[in-house]
């Protein structure tokens, strides 16, 4: 795994030993004297993590990490704070300055490292998922970097699997202000519950006597309804082995008995906010990819998603020896209806066609509009004749009804235009079977419109 990390320490040779420690792990480092420094270096360059330290002069770590995360341009870069401080007050004034960790000197080479490529692994996940979304979604990017927490103020909703009634009391104490807890003692029940309940974070405690506890994260990151859900799991003081498999693992976080309650809530908020802020990046792409190809008039997909899924109904056609027909539609004279009625009355009308259009046709057909006024409807398993006779009750359902106009109230009669293709064995390419049904489309029109034509 290669990445840029910040080396952020105003003694030279904590710097050396850190630098040093992680070049030979074949990291690319940057280094930085003081805050400012360690600021403008992030500003201008790309930085996959920082490790800080927090007693400096001028501007400590604390400030630090609160301008890195208030800033959109920065706000994704992991932070761990490394200090000589070992107070539990320390740990949790770092994590509410938005830092990701907190390490003590002098660092546990072992830990250290794992903890680093534990939050790269994860930053390159949230990385993915925001260059999409700032790819197709320019404009409405900027609130989610700024913000990345969602439901800030929301209670959460967390699974805690844990052996032991006493110690299953104290840590739903600990986070009830924060989240609404469910506990199992069953492992297997818990990660059954896990995959059906839309839980934010699971907490493992692992003081179970016959039972492993990283099976049960292993098995969460298997499953596919959970392999996001973040894992912060419960270990013996000084149990680094534990620590250093759960985080190969895939477990997000964790923290040491005798655990401190202000601590906890601090490491369950940290990891309920950057789930908030991954499921609103996946959000943001998902729907970006369904505005790139659907059509934002009439709801049907676009001419883009047609080229695709057509090639690969038509390949699957050839493969299966299946039939496959295309029908594409032209409304009749519809530049009349925009230069009489205006424009305002002619998306009426294409709504309101794209609408009968899904009434009429079957829920595996594909239904495109292909430009303008024309659609594409594409049938797989469908015969000529079952193609014909849905054009015709398409034809019917246009020609019977009058639609009306929402922008002035009128109702205007209105026809259609089909033409019909199959799959045959002179065909060999989706382009050819849309060139037969556009060519049938075009004798539709020419012999007086309002029919339906298939080719020969």
């Amino acid at each position: 795994m290669t990445a840029r990390i910040l080396v952020v320490d105003d003694i030279p040779a904590n710097v050396k030993l850190l630098e040093a420690r992680l070049v030979a792990e074949y990291f690319d480092v940057l280094t930085a004297g003081d805050g400012y420094q360690a600021l403008a270096i992030c500003e201008r360059n790309q930085v996959d993590l920082v490790l800080l330290d927090i007693m400096m002069p001028g501007m400590d770590g604390f400030e630090v990490c609160e301008r890195l995360k208030a800033n959109p341009k920065t706000s994704h870069i992991p932070v761990v704070m490394v200090t000589a401080l070992d107070q539990s007050a320390d740990r949790v004034r770092g994590l509410k300055a938005g830092a990701d960790d907190f390490l003590t000197k002098p660092v546990n080479d072992l830990q250290l490292i794992s903890r680093v490529k534990s939050l790269l692994r994860l930053k390159t996940l949230s990385d993915e998922l925001r260059i999409r979304a700032e790819t197709a979604q320019t404009m409405g990017i900027d609130e989610l970097l700024r913000t990345g927490e969602g439901r800030g103020d929301e209670s959460g909703q967390v699974l805690l699997v844990d052996g032991r009634a006493n110690s299953q009391e104290r840590i739903i104490k600990a986070l009830k202000p924060i989240a609404d807890v469910s506990a199992i003692s069953d492992p297997q029940a818990a990660l059954f519950e896990a995959s059906e309940t839309p839980f934010e974070l699971v907490i493992v405690n692992a003081n179970f006597d016959n039972y492993d506890p990283l099976r049960l994260c292993s098995q969460l990151r298997s499953l596919e309804r959970t392999r996001f859900l973040p894992i912060l799991i419960i270990t013996e003081q000084g149990d680094d082995d534990m620590v250093i498999r759960a985080l190969e693992l895939g477990v997000n976080d964790y923290i040491v008995r005798p655990v401190d309650p202000n601590e906890l809530v601090a490491r369950s908020l940290t990891q309920m906010r950057r789930k908030r802020y991954n499921d609103r990046l996946r959000a943001s792409v998902k729907q970006t990819i369904e505005l790139a190809v659907t059509d934002p008039l009439t709801g049907l997909s676009n001419r883009r998603y047609l080229d695709n899924h057509l090639s690969t109904l038509f390949n699957r056609s050839m493969a299966r020896g299946r039939p496959l027909s295309v029908l594409i539609t032209d409304i009749d004279r519809f530049k009349q209806v925009n230069d009489t009625y205006g424009h305002d009355a002619g998306d009426d009308v294409l709504r309101e066609f794209a609408r009968r259009i899904r009434s009429t046709v079957r829920g595996a057909d594909l239904a495109c509009r292909y430009g303008g006024e024309e659609f594409v409807v594409v049938m797989p398993d469908t015969s000529p004749e079952v193609a014909a006779a849905v054009a015709e009750r398409l034809r019917s359902v246009v020609e019977t009804v009058p639609f009306l106009l929402k922008s002035t109230g009128q109702e205007l009669n209105v026809t259609a235009s089909f033409g019909i293709s199959s799959r045959i064995s002179s065909i060999l390419t989706p382009g050819q079977l849309m060139k037969q049904a556009d060519l049938a489309l075009y004798e539709a029109k020419t012999g007086g419109r309002n029919r339906v034509v298939a080719a020969a």
